[in-house]
């Protein structure tokens, strides 16, 4: 705890930050101008001042819980096969080390990871590069523990919480369905992933945890909207760092390309 105290000195109180979970979905989203990426650079108009931003991405999956340290975030390519254009993208980031620090000390009971191996992976940048922050703003990632059962996603994440009041927003970035086997370029959001999304909307709504640490029970169609689960636990983490009480507001509602959903989420303060 001493350590702790010590470390959040290099933050100030702050009005409570919002918490956001974003489908990223296509990483062609990085460039593209269409409903969603719209969505985003409208709601990057209205969050308010931070003094960091944390994201958790599905394409960071470690053993254990690394948090990234580097001075300077580089951005990863992590995908293939796209356009020359994307891969053509810069995304100027600052990482901050002391805040890396003070991440690591609250999921000490996890023993985090401090790690400069990773950067910003297309679930953090494609997204920030509409969101059009300040890029004097340290951005940072957590990585998700593949050990970790769903229950511990949550449990993880609740740690984070105080640092909401201390300027620090967090982002989930994932898809809740994500089914990238029957992707049907150009094709209409097929019955099975319109049926999950409208089940689990109310679930989050309510912060049914228990429920939504159970996800294949929640409808049968689960089974063909998460057939992983890598897309779905950023949505469990955003899910923790919540409070009792708070509202949830939903955006970009829509299955894009027949089989992912870009339902995204959220809470807490915007101007």
């Amino acid at each position: 705890m001493e350590k702790i105290t010590r470390l959040e000195k290099i933050l100030t109180p702050s009005p409570r930050m919002p918490v956001i979970f974003v489908g990223h979905g296509n990483p062609m989203n990085a460039i593209a101008d269409n409903n969603f990426t719209r969505n985003w650079k409208k709601l990057g108009n209205q969050l308010p001042d931070a003094q960091a931003i944390v994201v958790i991405s599905a394409h960071w999956l470690t053993r254990g819980t690394h948090v990234t340290n580097a001075p300077k975030q580089e951005i990863i390519y992590d995908f293939y096969g796209f356009p020359e254009e994307l891969y053509n993208v810069k995304f100027e980031a600052n990482g901050d080390p002391k805040i890396a620090k003070l991440l690591k000390e609250y999921l000490i009971k996890y023993e985090a990871k401090l790690d400069n191996t990773w950067g910003l992976d297309h679930g953090t940048w494609s997204v920030l590069n509409h969101l059009n922050l300040n890029k004097k703003i340290p951005v940072l990632q957590i990585s998700l523990d593949v050990g970790a059962t769903l229950e511990q996603v949550v449990d993880t994440f609740k740690l984070l919480r105080p640092l909401r009041d201390k300027g620090v927003i967090f982002i989930g970035s994932g898809n809740i369905v994500h089914n990238l086997g029957m992707v049907d370029f150009g094709g209409k959001p097929q019955d099975w992933a319109m049926k999950y999304d409208d089940k689990i909307k109310d679930v989050i709504i309510n912060k049914d945890i228990k429920s939504l640490v159970n996800p294949l029970k929640i409808d049968y169609t689960g089974k063909f909207a998460i057939p992983t689960d890598d897309h779905y636990r950023p949505m469990l983490a955003s899910m923790g760092l919540l409070y009792e009480g708070e509202m949830i507001n939903y955006f970009n509602e829509e299955i894009d390309l027949g089989s992912i959903g870009m339902r995204s989420f959220l809470t807490g303060s915007v101007n």
